[in-house]
């Protein structure tokens, strides 16, 4: 059983997940297109689905958890080998495709966050259920699900903005925007500071 003071945690991260289950759907409805750094088809999947998975292992969790009686620490081992499985198929499925070898290392941010949570989770589980009692424990299970709620965010907005959304990857954009505003003003990269002021001589710069 739920030791009490996590009942009103569980309850919260359930309806926080139902709410974002429902915007996932309406998301996926809406994004139609698909941009030219979106990648291979396998990809968009592999990213709705680990949303999805994200989003019900925080509400299937918490709502078992909620129930009378029951010891969470089943939903989190069901749960948790669920997720550990999801993840090595879509391992196979990433690698299986047309994605080039960036397209594939862009993934591995998620798959390492989602073998953390699931990881974590399974093994939380598998203590509660040998120790019903342990407070540690249901605190692991709960970092699991409000992490799983972050990731299931994350994955949903990458999907609406079709982008990897993670931090190498956002400076990496950024990094390639600066060389394009360069190479297009005909300037070598870094040396857009030392260009002279338009309609100047350079000998004329300095008065």
């Amino acid at each position: 059983m739920v030791p009490a003071i996590y009942r009103e945690l569980f309850g919260v991260v359930a309806g926080a997940s139902a709410a974002l289950t429902g915007l996932l759907f309406v998301a996926l409805s809406v994004t139609l297109r698909r941009g030219p750094d979106a990648g291979p088809g396998v990809i968009q999947q592999v990213r709705a689905a680990a949303a999805l998975l994200a989003f019900i292992n925080a509400l299937a969790v918490s709502l078992f958890g909620l129930v009378p009686g029951t010891n969470v620490g089943y939903p989190a081992v069901v749960l948790g080998v669920t997720g550990i499985a999801f993840t090595a198929a879509a391992i196979r499925s990433v690698l299986a495709s047309q994605a080039t070898s960036r397209q594939q290392l862009r993934q591995l941010g998620l798959v390492v966050l989602l073998l953390l949570i699931f990881g974590a989770e399974l093994a939380a589980g598998v203590a509660l259920l040998a120790h019903p009692a342990s407070d540690t424990s249901a605190q692991v299970i709960g970092y699991a699900l409000v992490s799983s709620l972050l990731v299931g965010v994350a994955r949903a907005w990458e999907l609406v903005g079709e982008r990897d959304t993670g931090l190498v990857a956002s400076i990496v954009t950024l990094a390639g925007r600066t060389h394009a505003v360069s190479d297009r003003a005909g300037i070598p990269a870094g040396a857009a500071d030392d260009a002279p002021v338009s309609g100047r001589s350079p000998g004329q710069a300095g008065e």
